[in-house]
């Protein structure tokens, strides 16, 4: 039930930040299919990039980290047929509004 919720949560970020950043598109489906393909891409490779990068993770301080994610949602972006994006930077600030808006109704559904 609880990866259901987290599910439904990820799509509706999607599609809040596709709405807010220009330059990228997605279609309801699409939103769904991308919350799931994001999901396989944190779980299997973002680990193992995270340990290849760890060496310019420490130089910036972890910043090097937005890059990544930012090259990952371009990979689901050529994955997903209903998900498009524009350029490097339209798939920076999506990543950063998606995980601010996760945060935020992930604080709002934690149990105390």
């Amino acid at each position: 039930m609880l990866a259901l919720v987290h599910w439904i949560v990820v799509t509706v970020a999607i599609l809040i930040a596709a709405y807010l950043i220009p330059g990228i598109t997605v279609t309801l489906v699409g939103a769904l299919v991308l919350a799931v393909v994001l999901g396989i891409i944190n779980v299997f490779f973002k680990p193992i990039i995270n340990l290849l990068t760890l060496p310019f993770n420490i130089i910036t301080l972890g910043l090097f980290s937005l890059i990544v994610n930012a090259l990952l949602i371009m990979l689901a972006g050529m994955i997903v047929p209903d998900f498009s994006v524009d350029g490097f930077w339209a798939a920076f600030f999506f990543s950063i509004v998606v995980s601010i808006i996760t945060a935020l109704f992930g604080a709002f559904g934690a149990k105390k």
